[in-house]
């Protein structure tokens, strides 16, 4: 061999090993484990999304997001400190280390990606922005809003929304603002407001939840944006970025191969090497690459099932939001939840 042959393939191995080497754990994980606790920020209360039952105990999509992730680092679904937040809360107390993670219906926009020292992981909810009307008003469509009064929350993509929405439609739209989410649903329900706007799933939840009458109530077809949402980490650890984003994937891929809260244990002895790499049953450890034990993911299906287990859990058909998978559904099946590749 010549001289550079010799040093191509002993970069080629340093290269190899270091794929193969377990990864350093990161300081958030370090956090995490030295305290026993995910510190996850939540929603003040949103039905379906995050919310506490009157024994303080805690459900919704995103809470399954904490949930996932204790299991997945502390084996323990439980072992989450729940702090809500609300939305002028939020980004603070995630870049100020108060919470590890931020699952808490958030949209990723340009703005928050770039400019607060804060990195988007995965998609957990495709939504869009929409108004909620008495029934009694008689409108059909958000365009017949004009001039019209509409409650919404300060701090948010859905004030923002709104003015963009009311400019390119030339409606004047007159936004009554509020700083917190009960205060903007309280003004609509005692008609201070002739709408009440916030994303989709939002108005089905308060519908469901907040209305004396949710049948008094009726959400207007128009979606005007789009509010891709998931959880969101500090920059600066990307050891933790790759866990959380991990996680959401690995929950995606569960359904995508049918491994379900009830079958996890019965799929290890599963001959789709996919499956396999998912539940740590084969050879290849994946858990390792992450700081994380081999049965890292079993743990995750194990404690909150699949996506479609936790969508249709918490939003889907038969809960109070009954909400279609539509968007939210697999690639595979129509619709936009794509995970990477497990491997």
């Amino acid at each position: 061999m010549t001289m550079k042959q010799i040093k191509l393939a002993a970069a080629v191995a340093v290269m190899g090993a270091a794929l193969a080497a377990p990864a350093h754990a990161g300081k958030t994980l370090d956090a995490i484990k030295a305290r026993g606790q995910v510190v996850c920020g939540v929603n003040t209360g949103l039905a379906g999304f995050a919310a506490a039952d009157s024994s303080g105990k805690w459900s919704g999509l995103d809470i399954d997001v904490c949930k996932a992730l204790a299991a997945a680092v502390l084996s323990d679904p439980e072992k989450v400190k729940y702090v809500p937040l609300n939305a002028q809360q939020r980004f603070t107390a995630l870049q100020s280390g108060e919470v590890d993670v931020l699952a808490r219906n958030t949209t990723f926009t340009l703005t928050r990606d770039a400019s607060l020292g804060l990195s988007l992981t995965v998609t957990n909810f495709y939504d869009g922005q929409g108004f909620m009307v008495p029934v009694k008003s008689k409108m059909k469509s958000a365009k017949q809003l004009k001039g019209q009064t509409v409650c919404v929350q300060s701090g948010t993509t859905t004030e923002k929304n709104l003015t963009d929405y009311s400019k390119a439609n030339n409606l004047g739209i007159k936004p009554v603002v509020f700083e917190k989410l009960e205060a903007a649903e309280n003004a609509y329900f005692t008609g201070r407001c002739i709408a009440y706007t916030t994303d989709a799933s939002g108005l089905s939840s308060t519908r469901s939840k907040v209305a004396k009458d949710p049948k008094e109530h009726m959400i207007l077809p128009d979606l005007i944006s789009k509010e891709p949402l998931g959880p969101m980490v500090r920059r600066g650890d990307d050891e933790w970025f790759a866990i959380v984003k991990w996680v959401m994937y690995g929950t995606m891929e569960a359904e995508e191969y049918g491994v379900t809260q009830a079958n996890v244990d019965q799929m290890k002895s599963s001959a789709d090497p996919v499956v396999q790499r998912l539940l740590g049953a084969g050879n290849e450890d994946t858990g390792k690459l992450l700081g994380l034990d081999k049965e890292w993911m079993a743990r995750v299906i194990k404690s909150v099932g699949n996506y479609g287990e936790s969508f249709e859990r918490n939003v889907g058909p038969n809960t109070p939001l009954n909400l279609p998978r539509g968007v939210n559904n697999l690639w595979n099946k129509g619709g936009l939840m794509y995970a990477y590749p497990i491997r």
